[in-house]
């Protein structure tokens, strides 16, 4: 069972364990958005099934970034298809192998940045078929705009369709406090900011909030943690961007990584860890356990027929 649910007319989600992504459009033409963790092609291609149909590919596979657990099965998904894969043109480095993201940063604290030490750091190649998206209308679906929203990364983007206030956020905020471990576990709502272990430039990431606050959203679609709809999402976006809480210290809040098309620049030194090393080895299993819940973890929801009636 996939758990794919349909959050907004022609907008589906599909979690991948520790991320969304995210189907658009109609069996006449849509898109993914996002391919979250690498063995997720199974899982995505299921939900679209179940919601499009299998013998409708779609017309591409759209990132709004290229960390790994959101463009963890797109090559294996647009040979499957064969789509082309677009992205912001300083995610490529990052995507074409030419160069790793900045490294994660556990020294900003909270319950993912110490699940991030025992994660690689690796460069992703998602293949031949990755092409630049620029700014403006999504191609094939106007209705959507591209919206550049740095910060969490160099090129991150985030889509918004303003008939309805919908909004697909990536990771320029969450939908969960992942600082907690106990509200990442059982996936409590909350619009929080973005995830503090990968973001690379703090003071670009709250104007990225910033200017998603003023678009007003009814539905907020992240990259981590279960969609929020309503005056309740508006309210708690526009209170995120009125008072951003940046980390009180790490490498990259205490200066910013920079990078350009080629990949990075410059990276700020490393700063003293404040974790001993056994201490967090010992402390290893305990996380371990706890970030295999989160990506086990499940959300039982209507089948896909009985979404699109609801909507109906």
């Amino acid at each position: 069972m996939n758990n794919s649910e349909l959050i907004a007319a022609n907008v589906v989600r599909v979690p991948t364990g520790i991320a969304n992504c995210y189907m658009v459009g109609s069996r006449e033409r849509w898109v993914l958005i996002d391919a979250g963790t690498q063995g997720n092609a199974k899982n995505i291609l299921q939900a679209v099934e179940e919601h499009i149909g299998s013998e409708v590919p779609p017309a591409a596979i759209f990132l709004t970034h290229g960390h790994f657990d959101h463009s963890g099965s797109a090559r294996e998904l647009a040979e499957h298809w064969d789509v082309p894969i677009y992205a912001h043109r300083l995610e490529i480095p990052f995507l074409n192998g030419t160069s790793k993201y900045p490294p994660p940063d556990p020294t900003v604290g909270g319950f993912m940045s110490q699940v991030i030490r025992f994660l690689p750091n690796k460069k992703m190649n998602v293949g031949p078929n990755l092409g630049e998206l620029s700014p403006g209308r999504l191609p094939g679906l106007p209705e959507w705009e591209i919206i550049e929203t740095p910060g969490h990364s160099p090129g991150h983007v985030s889509y918004f369709r303003s008939e309805d206030s919908v909004l697909i956020a990536g990771d320029a905020f969450c939908t969960v406090d992942q600082n907690s471990m106990v509200d990442t576990i059982q996936q409590r709502q909350k619009v929080s900011i973005p995830p503090p272990y990968y973001t690379c430039d703090w003071q670009a990431a709250e104007r990225s909030v910033r200017k998603l606050a003023e678009l007003r959203p009814k539905v907020l679609a992240a990259g981590h943690g279960v969609p929020m709809r309503g005056a309740s999402a508006t309210t708690q976006l526009r209170a995120l961007a009125n008072n951003f809480p940046i980390p009180e210290d790490g490498r990259y809040v205490r200066e910013a990584a920079r990078t350009n098309e080629s990949g990075i620049v410059y990276l700020p030194p490393p700063i003293p860890d404040p974790v001993k090393i056994g201490a967090w080895i010992a402390a290893g299993a305990g996380v371990g356990v706890a970030a295999g819940v989160i990506l086990r973890k499940t959300w039982p929801r209507p089948s896909g027929k009985e979404q699109m009636q609801e909507a109906a």
